[in-house]
C-alpha cells in the first residue's frame, strides 16, 4: 500500500472516532481508553517485529514496514468497521 493511501485512511479514521466522541461525550472516556489501549498494542508488536527484523540483518526499509505493519492493519480495520456502520 502506498503511503499516501494509508495515511488518508488514517486521516478518515481520526475524524470518524473525532466525530463519534463529539456527538457522545457521555462515553468519551471509555472509548478513548480502548483507543489509547489499542495503539500501544500495535506499537509494541511493531517494536518486537521491527527488532526481531534488525537482527536477522534486515535492510532499513525492511525493519521500518515490519514496525509500521501492526499500525497499518488496525487503521485498515478500523476504517473498514467505520464505513461499513
Amino acid at each position: 500500500m502506498t503511503p499516501p493511501v494509508w495515511l488518508a485512511e488514517a486521516g478518515f479514521v481520526f475524524l470518524a472516532h473525532s466525530a463519534q466522541l463529539w456527538a457522545n461525550p457521555a462515553r468519551a472516556a471509555a472509548r478513548l481508553t480502548q483507543l489509547a489501549a489499542e495503539k500501544q498494542k500495535a506499537f509494541a508488536e511493531g517494536a518486537v517485529k521491527a527488532g526481531l527484523a534488525a537482527a536477522k540483518g534486515a535492510s532499513p526499509a525492511a525493519v521500518a514496514e515490519a514496525a509500521m505493519a501492526p499500525a497499518r492493519r488496525r487503521v485498515r480495520a478500523n476504517a473498514r468497521k467505520l464505513t461499513k456502520g
